[in-house]
């Protein structure tokens, strides 16, 4: 699939980590006061998990992100035609969001399905514009942990950089303001408190887990270490 036939199927599916593919996003609700603080438990007839329902593991331990534009921005930058830095309302305005049932699994053997909404990654990477010799994108979060992806994982899925799960705001311990939702991947591709994409040539760079052995490419379905 090539960059230019892709588009952006809206439909209602129900997606799961381990059955991810293009086109299953549904619009975020739009009616006044369909938001508030009090997390969803159900979907579509689908029963989400509870976002209590992780165990804390992140290396450096919650992050407590200040949304002021003075303290966070979300740089892209790389190989890029030109180098942008968003605000996190200028993410939430620039962007059209999109919502999907998501389950992210751990390599500690538990998982949580969740409704998560975000912007489409490739959405942001468009407007910088992703150069012809970019391979590979890297995120990397405020607590400096890092993991990398192919460019066409972004093109060829509708991969979503979350900053809500079941309708709230994500918690600072779940990553805010913003966490990858890496469909088909294991969780420690799933980095919170993204403040930072690079795109890159370099096909070899690992992240934190990376460099101790746990898989690069980190398929659900595939061997957890290389």
């Amino acid at each position: 699939m090539t960059r230019s036939s892709l588009t952006l199927a809206i439909v209602a599916t129900v997606t799961a980590l381990v059955s991810a593919s293009a086109g299953c996003l549904v619009p975020p609700p739009e009616e006044p006061g369909s938001r508030d603080d009090v997390e969803i438990r159900e979907y579509q007839g689908e029963e989400l998990s509870s976002i209590k329902d992780f165990r804390e593991n992140s290396i450096a331990g919650p992050q407590y992100v200040s949304p002021d534009p003075e303290i966070y921005s979300l740089r892209v930058h790389g190989l890029v035609q030109e180098e942008k830095t968003f605000t996190y309302d200028e993410v939430l305005e620039t962007f059209e969001s999109y919502e999907k049932v998501v389950t992210l699994d751990c390599v500690e053997g538990w998982s949580v399905t969740l409704l998560w909404e975000g912007v489409l990654v490739r959405d942001i990477l468009d407007t910088a514009g992703v150069e012809p010799g970019a391979l590979v994108v890297i995120l990397r979060s405020v607590d400096h942990y890092s993991t990398s992806f192919p460019v066409e994982y972004f093109y060829d899925n509708d991969i979503l950089l979350a900053h809500s799960m079941n309708r709230v705001v994500l918690p600072p311990e779940r990553g805010f303001p913003f966490q990858l939702v890496a469909e088909s991947k294991w969780g420690y591709k799933w980095i919170k408190w993204v403040n930072e994409i690079e795109l890159s040539d370099d096909e070899n760079y690992e992240g934190y887990w990376e460099q101790r052995g746990y898989s690069n490419i980190g398929e659900s379905d595939g061997p957890l270490f290389d």
